[in-house]
């Protein structure tokens, strides 16, 4: 099971690892900052980061060098751990932030819900692989996929968490539609969605309709639009350069929220300016590009669809956290993979990429 070996060697994707090294070390520096006082240096959030990325780096290699046939076979049985997970949660989960999305482990807080990105694409590329010789995969094969899809994402917002039950559900539709659904799914749900919408949303709670209100306009810069308002503040204060290390005014004097988790890259853009800001983007466009190619040059759809499941959620993380943080979308709390603060989070990006490796590598094996 092991390809611990020369091969694995020779075909190790060290760019796509310097990437990521990179991203998780920056991560960690503004980490840093965002929580540094003078008092304590490194905070209890700098450490358990420090150990998360340590931890992280071995976790990685030690998915990339197992087949990634086992990964997806392993996962489609896990996936009705993780739904028991995400149930137990909403009955004994740990509350906090008014959500009730951990399960404590010993030194850290596990969010079951993330879970549910990792295996999801492993059960939705195992069924599939179950159905390969079947003549045809018509929309009755998905009904199964669409299921536990929908059980999965209603889980997960009871909790409530609506950042990562946006995540799961997108994920999942991109996953069918490129998997072939019927496109009459996605039209015959558009127009579900656009006469239930007025319904939904006595469904939605006080602070997620704030949130949407805000993005649209609504709200006082000192209430709802808060922490907007201040993140807009930290990133353009930044200017040009930055304002250095450790002097950021918006972060050192605590007006930005959430500054170690949400709001990294505003931590970022204030403290090293717009220069800071772009190579951080630019380093996560490498890496996301390296994953588009790479997924293109597999030779089977499973392998394809599996891989697209274990990176998108990672791509639309990315792009929505940007997008929140300087006001182009709705704050819905979703975190910047591999920066920001958090281990769960950051231990299934690990994980997630350490999969796809799995699979890139078994490409270059069967290309040889």
């Amino acid at each position: 099971m092991l390809s611990l070996n020369k091969k694995l060697f020779r075909h190790f994707d060290w760019i796509s690892f310097l990437l990521i090294l990179a991203l998780s070390s920056l991560g960690l520096i503004f980490i840093f900052s965002a929580t540094y006082s003078p008092e304590k240096p490194f905070s209890l959030f700098f450490k358990k980061q420090t150990f998360g990325i340590i931890a992280g780096i071995v976790i990685y290699l030690f998915c990339s060098a197992i087949d990634y046939r086992t990964w997806m076979r392993l996962g489609y049985f896990l996936y009705a751990l993780a739904l028991g997970l995400l149930a137990f949660t909403l009955i004994k989960g740990s509350v906090g932030m008014g959500a009730q999305r951990w399960v404590n482990l010993f030194f850290f807080k596990l969010q079951t819900s993330e879970l549910i990105k990792l295996l999801f694409p492993a059960f939705f590329a195992h069924y599939l692989q179950t159905h390969k010789n079947t003549e045809s995969i018509s929309f009755k094969h998905f009904i199964p996929i669409i299921g536990v899809l929908l059980l999965s994402t209603f889980l997960i917002l009871k909790q409530p968490d609506l950042g990562t039950g946006l995540i799961v559900f997108s994920s999942g539709l991109i996953l069918l539609w490129l998997a072939g659904i019927n496109k009459k799914f996605f039209l015959y749900g558009a127009i579900t969605l656009l006469i239930t919408t007025p319904f939904s949303w006595h469904f939605l709670k006080d602070y997620q309709k704030k949130r949407i209100t805000t993005f649209l306009g609504q709200g006082k810069n000192e209430k709802e639009r808060y922490q907007i308002e201040q993140s807009h503040i930290a990133i353009g204060s930044g200017g040009l350069l930055g304002k250095g290390f450790l002097k950021g005014t918006q972060n050192r004097l605590l007006f930005l929220p959430e500054s170690r988790t949400d709001f990294i890259f505003s931590v970022l853009s204030e403290e090293f300016g717009f220069i800071g800001s772009f190579f951080v983007l630019l380093l996560y466009l490498m890496l996301f590009l390296r994953i588009i190619s790479q997924i293109y040059l597999m030779q089977t759809p499973i392998m394809q669809l599996f891989a697209i499941g274990l990176t998108i959620h990672i791509m639309l993380s990315t792009i929505i956290n940007l997008g929140m943080v300087v006001g182009l979308l709705p704050i819905v709390g979703i975190p910047l993979p591999l920066m920001s603060y958090g281990l769960s989070n950051l231990w299934i990006t690990f994980i997630s990429l350490g999969w796809f490796h799995s699979i890139s590598t078994q490409q270059t094996y069967v290309i040889e």
